[in-house]
């Protein structure tokens, strides 16, 4: 899986899980990586927007930040379309 910036949509060459220093930031358009959008535990729906229920609250999810739990991803369900997702669901009900 590519790991892409959540601002910019750009492939960044991270593994997936990795650790990303406090200062990196995406080579096109700067923005911070090691940030709640760019986290594996980033949810939308989840409590404080995070899926890491002993995780500190974090109000500027698109800022660097120190966060323990931090590890490099797709920032929860980012890159996925709606018709995606109602693939995934309707596969679930398929025999």
């Amino acid at each position: 899986m590519t790991i892409k910036c959540y601002k910019c949509q750009a492939p960044l060459d991270i593994a997936q899980g990795a650790d990303i220093g406090r200062s990196e930031d995406c080579p096109l358009c700067h923005a911070d990586l090691r940030c709640c959008k760019m986290c594996v535990f980033y949810d939308k729906s989840s409590y404080n927007e995070c899926r890491e229920p002993t995780a500190d609250r974090i109000l500027e999810k698109e800022k660097g930040n120190f966060c323990d739990f931090f590890k490099a991803g797709s920032g929860g369900q980012q890159g996925e379309t709606k018709d995606d997702l109602m693939a995934k669901a309707n596969s679930l009900f398929k025999k």
